[in-house]
């Protein structure tokens, strides 16, 4: 077994409104994933102390990290990252389209990993979608194209993850669906995943996708003293097997 985690850590700000990179990594060490995925982290940030957070986390996990800024302001970035203490290598990382008419939209981007997992590569792909619907959509539209998921070179098992920004009644969701399967919906169990906001989770707007080369086998967004507060979501964990 297996187990990936995707994390909006919210810049390390908590809903205590208390800035602490220690209690981030201290959350995801306590679920022992084999990968993470991570949205919101700032890097080199005057708002969070010029900490490079991506680094500090990987550091305090004992893992490899691959980050890419979503937005760079000068010296200051921000944006999501892979980590994992398992062989990988850097295939891409990209901007996604945003929509032509709103120029003032926070630019979006997504990375692509691949893991090793006992002599198995997975293909990786961690995103954090927009706000605007129909810049979600072009964005929905760019991943299951020719540059991401019908890239020719993403074969074999596969996993998305991330925060979409939308619930599974959204147009968005079904273009996502239509070239992966909803993990939630495959699960062998099936237990509490809603993920938003941490303090009283209600919506599920953070999701996985897998290829039919991932069996799931639990799908679930843990809620306890620490993660209630440590970011505004909650973690959203799979636990898997190769097939």
């Amino acid at each position: 077994m297996a187990r990936i985690l995707t994390y909006n850590v919210h810049r390390c700000v908590g809903t205590d409104r208390r800035l602490d990179v220690g209690r981030i990594a201290d959350v995801i060490a306590a679920l022992e994933p084999d990968i993470v995925a991570l949205q919101e982290l700032d890097v080199g940030r005057m708002r969070t102390n010029g900490v490079d957070q991506a680094h500090e986390i990987a550091r305090r996990l004992e893992m490899a990290f691959h980050f890419h800024p979503a937005m760079k302001v000068e010296e200051e970035l921000y944006g999501d990252a892979i980590l994992t203490r398992h062989p990988e290598r850097k295939i891409k990382s990209a901007a996604l389209p945003g929509h032509a008419r709103v120029s003032q939209l926070e630019p979006r981007g997504a990375l692509w990993v691949a893991v090793n997992l006992d002599g198995r590569e997975v293909q990786v792909f961690n995103t954090h979608l927009g706000l605007v619907p129909r810049e979600q959509q072009n964005q929905a539209a760019a991943l299951v194209g020719p540059g991401w998921l019908g890239h020719p070179d993403r074969q074999g098992p596969t996993i998305l993850l991330g925060d979409f920004n939308v619930t599974s009644a959204s147009s968005v969701y079904r273009t996502l669906s239509g070239a992966l399967r909803p993990a939630r919906k495959h699960a062998a169990k099936h237990s509490p995943s809603a993920g938003f906001p941490s303090v009283m989770p209600v919506l599920r707007i953070d999701h996985l996708f897998v290829s039919e080369h991932v069996r799931v086998l639990d799908v679930f967004a843990p809620y306890d003293r620490i993660t209630r507060v440590a970011s505004d979501h909650l973690p959203l964990v799979m636990d898997f097997e190769l097939i």
